[in-house]
């Protein structure tokens, strides 16, 4: 979960990278080729600065090699996933290079918390939750005191840097109808989250921008 992972595994192994950045890319100029219209995005997990990001540097020449070739006009927007505490503190910086944040919230509450998820579920969490420690999983519905609040700060810092920041996030919680009602009143623009979670994410997807339209109110129980 920790080490060499990430944005570090693309500056060691840059070629790992730049293949799956080329396997992107000309898939979409085959799909344009075809007559669709294909709108691919890439991501580099947690830039650790953003004003030396090689990542993209290199993405994007790939990009524009591939479109040569291809005779295809590609244009990718490059992200990165905010997955760790100093990437949230630092979501100002990073939103200068970035074309998009996706909160990577299960590792961001490992980091927040301090524990891994294979470790800690089968050890302590029925403790954790008979004790009323834990009111519910903070795996499985976002922690808004404190995993939520990083994801809420970054966005609102990011965003005052860059207005029209596109906001998301990648994780169960984005299956989760509590934590979907708590990301949309901090103004995240989509969320995604394992296949069968879909239909309910869609749900309360709905659901929390009715609501938000009709001055409905969030409301956490927990």
């Amino acid at each position: 979960m920790l080490g060499t992972r990430g944005v570090r595994l693309g500056l060691v192994v840059p070629q790992l990278f730049q293949l799956q950045v080329r396997a992107i890319a000309e898939a979409a100029a085959r799909l344009r080729r075809e007559g669709r219209t294909p709108s691919p995005g890439s991501w580099c997990r947690s830039s650790p600065r953003s004003r030396n990001w090689s990542i993209r540097v290199a993405s994007e020449k790939t990009v524009a090699e591939v479109s040569a070739e291809t005779g295809q006009e590609l244009h990718f927007p490059i992200g990165t996933m905010i997955e760790l505490p100093r990437a949230a503190l630092t979501a100002a910086r990073i939103a200068e290079e970035a074309d998009f944040f996706s909160f990577g919230t299960n590792d961001l509450t490992q980091t927040v918390w301090g524990f891994s998820r294979d470790d800690v579920e089968a050890a302590f969490f029925p403790q954790y939750l008979d004790a009323g420690i834990f009111a519910v999983n903070p795996f499985e519905s976002i922690d808004v005191g404190g995993v939520g609040r990083f994801v809420a700060v970054a966005g609102w810092e990011a965003r005052e840097v860059k207005p029209d920041l596109t906001l998301g996030v990648c994780g169960e919680h984005g299956g989760d109808p509590d934590s979907i009602h708590f990301f949309n009143s901090i103004e995240m623009n989509y969320v995604s989250c394992s296949p069968f979670r879909v239909p309910v994410a869609r749900l309360e997807a709905a659901r929390a921008s009715i609501l938000t339209e009709s001055g409905g109110a969030f409301s956490d129980s927990r």
